[in-house]
């Protein structure tokens, strides 16, 4: 590898530090680094980026290079970091065995959303986590229509819903109770949250499968800011009764590097015990 990006929140003196170790720890073995605040201006040389922080961290970084499919290397700076597996102390042996080329390339599937309002697409965007539509300033639940390859699947009263890929089955989809899946699956799970319902439960789709979620009539209230829609936790986007969420796989991919040959149950075990 000639050159190597680093991808840090330089808002956060500790990710500094570590971004400067690595730089020093990389140079001296004769191979270029490129200091990004958000990965947009890594240059074309980069080979792959090391992303420094929390998963929240490497879901921003995947978007910003999605178009590049350039692989990433998480180095965990935050909590549980299911995504950023990499911790501080291990540091020194990732990059040996990242310049030894000792390391395979995870595709994790992405979802792709369209926001309709009527016949218009207001927002398009794409998730590696999730996709979540959600009350907003309010303890009012709303009613959700839930179509399946434009289907009619059912209909409830939730304070939302959770449309995760197996990779985002770790992060909201799991605080709500929804399935854990093995990241390299191609499935999508549909999780609600809090259902005023007894017999509401996740499902599980095909990767291929397509989503619809629409907002029920009388869900919002007269400030039109009771409902949501967010992709990877980025800005909401409010929405109106009858705005319909369009939700199907991504033709694009998010590349992960992995180092070793630690099973995604091993990993789990390890996190569950850290919680």
């Amino acid at each position: 590898m000639d050159m190597i990006g680093v991808i840090r929140n330089t808002e956060k003196q500790e990710t500094e530090t570590v971004a400067r170790r690595i730089e020093d720890y990389l140079n001296q073995r004769g191979v270029r680094t490129y200091l990004s605040g958000d990965g947009s201006d890594l240059p074309d040389p980069c080979s792959c980026a090391l992303v420094l922080g929390g998963d929240g961290t490497l879901l921003r970084a995947a978007k910003v290079v999605l178009d590049r499919q350039l692989p990433l290397l998480g180095i965990n700076l935050g909590t549980l970091g299911y995504l950023a597996g990499i911790e501080v102390s291990g540091i020194p042996e990732a990059l040996e065995k990242l310049l030894q080329g000792s390391y395979t390339i995870e595709r994790r599937m992405m979802l792709k959303g369209d926001v309709m309002r009527g016949d218009t697409c207001i927002c398009r965007d794409v998730a590696l986590n999730d996709i979540v539509i959600r009350r907003q300033k309010t303890l009012r639940s709303f009613r959700i229509l839930n179509y399946v390859n434009d289907e009619f699947l059912n209909t409830f009263n939730a304070d939302g819903v959770i449309i995760a890929t197996a990779t985002g089955s770790t992060g909201y989809n799991l605080s709500v109770g929804g399935p854990i899946v093995k990241p390299e699956a191609e499935l999508v799970l549909m999780s609600p949250l809090a259902p005023h319902s007894l017999i509401s439960r996740s499902l599980i789709f095909s990767g291929t499968d397509r989503v619809r979620i629409e907002i029920g009539e009388g869900a919002i209230g007269p400030e039109k800011e009771v409902v949501c829609v967010q992709f990877d936790g980025a800005e909401n986007l409010k929405l109106d009764c009858g705005d319909r969420v369009e939700i199907r796989r991504s033709e694009k991919y998010t590349k992960i590097m992995k180092l070793d040959n630690i099973s995604f149950l091993e990993v789990l075990r390890r996190k569950m015990a850290d919680v």
